[in-house]
This record gives structure tokens, C-alpha cells and sequence, in this order.
């Protein structure tokens, strides 16, 4: 391929990023596969997760951890398979367990499991001494939508007990968590959660092209997005760079202003 021609083009910092990261969900992908995805497109991708319990089936997950780390990409394990450890009362198993993989990050939730505020920041607290923690805030349920208030307390809780991001939950739907049945952004939540965490430490799950375009929309091109399905990781680098129609004129603005 040729020498690409020059555009006014957002800047996007280079990795090891902190802000404007790209997680992608890992629903099974076999690891005779990753090689041409990290080929491909591992450059725009920070975190790989590993989704629900798949990191405990899948008999590729070593093979594919040395693969991500040599690319630099975060590997976590899904929040859900600690759920279940907690639950089961098996969390110095799960620690153990991951650590002795060799998954670098955690990620702790209580989307599913009937876990208070206050034991899901010990949990955070007793991962942080072996592992970089993405936290999670935000039900799996459609019916349990919390007031803007506990959706800030928790983000404020979360980074106060040593997690380094906190996702916000919207499932691989797109349509729970700080989004509506629809799908549509629920923006007192999103507000809540910037004034309680700053878009720097806020990752919000987007699986959607149209959720991934508000907010770049209305946070810039370098707002954290989760939950990317891998083959559209190259679409939603087009978003923040303004190669998509869905976007072009918000980046290109911000770019001439750079």
C-alpha cells in the first residue's frame, strides 16, 4: 500500500494510551484468528476483554495473552467470572487463577451478582495488589435503572478504592446501563458520571456505530469507548478521525482547531 495522502486529521495519542482507548469484547474468538486481527487493526485497540466467562473455557487464552502483550493491549478478564467466584466464594481461587495465566487487569462489577457498593470496593482494593482493575457500574438488567446520584457515587467509590478506569455498563446490546430499551444515550447518567469521574477515567460501553458517534460527538475523539465488537474496530477508529460521514464535519472542525 501506498504512502497515505495528507489530512487534517484529529490527534490521537500513541500507546501506552490513558485516554481515547479503544476495549474490545472477546466473545470466543478462536486464537488461530488473532494474528490477523492484531495484524490488521491491533495498533487502535488498548483493552482486550475476554467477555463474561470465556477466559475460563477457552483453551487458546494463554497463546493469545502473549500475543496481546507483545502489542502492548491490556488482556482482562471478564467481570461476570469473578461474580461467579464471589458468589461461590472462590475470589482468592479466581485471583490466582488469573494471575497464574497471566492476565495483567481484572475487571470488577456487580451487575449480576447481589454485591453491595461497600464489598465491591474491597474487592477492587484486593485486586489492585496484583492486577491493573477496570471497575464496572451499572445493572445487566433493563429493569434495575438507578438514579443518576448512585451511578456517581459508585464511579467517585470505584476510582477512590484504586480501579484505573470505570466502565459504565451498557451490555453487548447497547441497550441497558446508561442506555434506554432503544438504545439511546441516557444523558442525566452520562453527566453524572463525568462530574463524578472526568471523561479521562469514564469508559463507556458503545457496541453501537450510533452510540460510538454520540459520543465522539459530544465528548471528542478521544472519549474511552468498550465493548467494540473486534470487527468494527477499524470503523470506530474512521469515527474519531472523521472518515465517516457519521462524524466528518465535528472531527474535521476539531482538527483544524488543533
Amino acid at each position: 500500500m501506498g504512502q497515505p495522502f495528507p489530512l487534517d486529521l484529529p490527534e490521537r495519542p500513541s500507546k501506552p494510551r490513558r485516554v481515547g482507548i479503544t476495549h474490545v469484547l472477546d466473545k470466543g474468538l478462536p486464537a488461530g484468528e488473532l494474528a490477523g486481527v492484531l495484524e490488521t487493526c491491533g495498533k487502535y485497540i488498548d483493552i482486550w476483554k475476554f467477555g463474561w466467562g470465556t477466559a475460563y473455557l477457552d483453551p487458546g487464552v494463554e497463546s493469545k495473552l502473549d500475543a496481546l502483550a507483545e502489542r502492548g493491549i491490556l488482556a482482562c478478564v471478564g467481570g461476570t467470572l469473578l461474580e461467579v467466584a464471589w458468589v461461590q466464594r472462590r475470589v482468592d481461587e479466581f485471583l490466582a487463577w488469573a494471575a497464574g495465566v497471566g492476565f495483567p487487569c481484572v475487571e470488577v462489577s456487580r451487575g449480576a451478582a447481589p454485591m453491595r457498593p461497600d464489598e465491591k470496593y474491597d474487592l477492587i482494593r484486593l485486586a489492585t495488589r496484583r492486577f491493573t482493575v477496570l471497575s464496572e457500574v451499572g445493572a445487566k438488567s433493563a429493569a434495575d435503572r438507578m438514579p443518576c446520584t448512585d451511578w456517581a457515587d459508585e464511579v467517585a467509590g470505584d476510582l477512590a478504592a484504586g480501579a484505573r478506569w470505570v466502565l459504565t455498563e451498557g451490555r453487548e446490546s447497547g441497550t441497558v446501563g446508561i442506555y434506554d430499551a432503544a438504545g439511546t444515550v441516557r444523558e442525566d447518567v452520562i453527566a453524572a458520571v463525568i462530574g463524578a469521574g472526568g471523561t479521562d477515567r469514564v469508559v463507556f460501553e458503545a457496541p453501537r456505530k450510533d452510540q460510538q458517534a454520540w459520543f465522539i460527538e459530544h465528548c471528542g475523539p478521544n472519549v474511552n469507548l468498550a465493548n467494540i465488537p473486534i470487527a468494527d474496530v477499524l470503523g470506530l477508529e474512521t469515527l474519531r478521525l472523521g472518515l465517516r460521514a457519521d462524524t466528518m464535519r465535528q472531527v474535521s472542525d476539531t482538527a483544524r482547531r488543533q
